[in-house]
């Protein structure tokens, strides 16, 4: 194929015409060419945090609740087919350019088992097309807040408490069952993808399920996926808790913190603790537009860089317009985080390697990848530049300055993962995701009503946890 030029973390922003040609999955020659084209290549960007969720959250109420409510309000989406619900969400990330998703298990979709969603999941993955890593989410206590549920549920009016209560009073399975469905749903994944153990959170595992997957992870060689710190009410109950030396120098003295470690978030994350974390080789995946979403904050990133944390990037599910598109998520950690007036803090080159390169080994467990150079592999996000730069001035900047002021999904002309071309000119090339969103929709619909009491319950629920995370008279 011929390009007008490319993007790489080396040499951000060549103009070069370019003659790529492809075989076996890979790049196999990178040629000067003369042959005209509007198309800009670059390495397809990576999604290294999220959840694979069918719908957005604005649309049945979540939209602007903290993170601590915004998870009850998930369960008012009815029991759906998993394939749908995998197919929705991963075709929007491939039309969003994410050839690489990390699908963090942490919901069941239906009455099927944790495998059986796993596997419906992996088969939606190989129609669209896109790689992906799967992390079973493992937790065992909290359920509502950071601590025993019982002052929440009696805040609440009778109706309302039943139905909370109802919700969470079931027991979670036991550690060594926990761990060992790991592995149940690795085998029902199929070959070339990989399950994680994916502890929800320390908040939401008890010191004996971490200390099991600690150990799981060092025998086995298995990578894990686990939220950290990702807002302040997490954060102060971190600082609550009785570890020598604090929560995360416990996860390094038990052996969790390690390369095989991927820590979502770590929006509360103090420069001693991103040393710790630097240190232990894990990968952080930072989620802006989530963060902003459900209002936990702005993660420390040029922190994150100075202390030498291997910085990835996700969506969480909750992009900016909630649209998936890995483009726009690129460019607003960007403007967020590249510094102010003269600094710089994070360069262009930096961002693009966030985007495209670091997250590769956290989701799919090996190194390689994410740029653009012989023998790499051939997945690759081709830009329209007519449509980048439909302004065409006599002078004007370099493709990578245009793509990180304007870049979205909407100048995409073509995803290609494993030299397969999955995504057109705005349309998926492997399934009909217009239809499959419409019958995820419609089933979507006709289950909702089941919820009604659960909404109802909600108003409750947040004047019930407004109190407990901000007592009455406190500061």
């Amino acid at each position: 194929m011929s390009c007008l030029g490319a993007l790489c973390t080396d040499g951000f922003g060549s103009r070069d015409p370019l003659a790529l040609i492809l075989e076996g999955g890979r790049i196999a020659s990178m040629e000067r060419s003369a042959a005209p084209s509007a198309l800009l290549a670059m390495p397809a960007l990576v999604n290294a945090h999220d959840h694979a969720r069918p719908l957005r959250a604005s649309s049945f109420g979540a939209a602007g609740k903290p993170l601590e409510l915004w998870l009850a309000y998930l369960s008012l989406l009815p029991p759906i087919d998993p394939y749908l619900a995998a197919a929705a969400s991963l075709g929007r990330s491939a039309l969003g350019g994410a050839a690489t998703v990390m699908v963090h298990h942490t919901r069941f979709r239906s009455f099927a088992s944790v495998s059986e969603e796993a596997a419906a999941t992996a088969r939606a993955a190989r129609d669209i097309g896109v790689r992906i890593g799967v992390a079973v989410a493992l937790r065992d206590r909290n359920p509502l807040v950071y601590g025993p549920s019982d002052p929440i549920l009696a805040a609440l009016p009778p109706g309302p408490r039943a139905e909370i209560a109802g919700r969470v009073s079931t027991p979670a399975p036991d550690v060594p069952t926990q761990i060992r469905l790991v592995d149940e749903v690795d085998a029902a994944l199929g070959e070339g993808i990989r399950a994680q153990y994916g502890p929800t959170g320390p908040q939401w595992c008890s010191d004996e399920l971490l200390i099991a997957v600690a150990e799981a992870s060092a025998l086995t060689g298995r990578r894990v996926h686990m939220h950290l710190l990702e807002s302040r009410y997490q954060r102060e109950w971190a600082d609550h808790q009785e570890k020598s030396g604090g929560l995360v120098r416990w996860l390094a003295d038990i052996g969790l913190l390690s390369p095989r470690l991927t820590l979502a978030h770590c929006t509360y994350a103090r420069p001693d603790e991103l040393e710790l974390i630097a240190m232990s080789g894990a990968t952080i995946a930072v989620n802006t537009s989530s963060n902003l979403q459900i209002r936990s904050g702005i993660a420390p990133v040029a922190a994150m860089v100075r202390a030498g944390c291997r910085v990835a990037l996700g969506l969480d599910g909750l992009g900016l317009d909630e649209d998936d598109d890995a483009l726009r998520e690129m460019r607003l950690a960007h403007l967020l985080h590249r510094g102010w007036g003269f600094e710089e803090t994070l360069g262009d080159a930096e961002i693009l390697a966030m985007a495209v390169r670091n997250g590769r080994p956290a989701v799919l467990g090996e190194e390689g990848g994410g740029r653009l150079a012989e023998g790499e592999p051939a997945d690759l996000l081709l830009l329209d530049m007519d449509r980048l730069d439909e302004d065409r001035l006599p002078i004007a900047p370099e493709p990578g300055g245009l793509l990180l002021a304007r870049g979205t999904r909407h100048h995409i002309a073509e995803v290609i993962v494993g030299g397969r071309s999955i995504a057109l000119n705005g349309r998926l090339t492997g399934i009909d995701h217009g239809a499959v969103t419409r019958e995820l929709l419609a089933a979507v619909r006709h289950g909702m009503g089941s919820s009604r009491d659960l909404a109802a319950a909600l108003p409750h629920l947040e004047a019930a946890m407004a109190r407990h995370f901000h007592p009455p008279g406190c500061c």
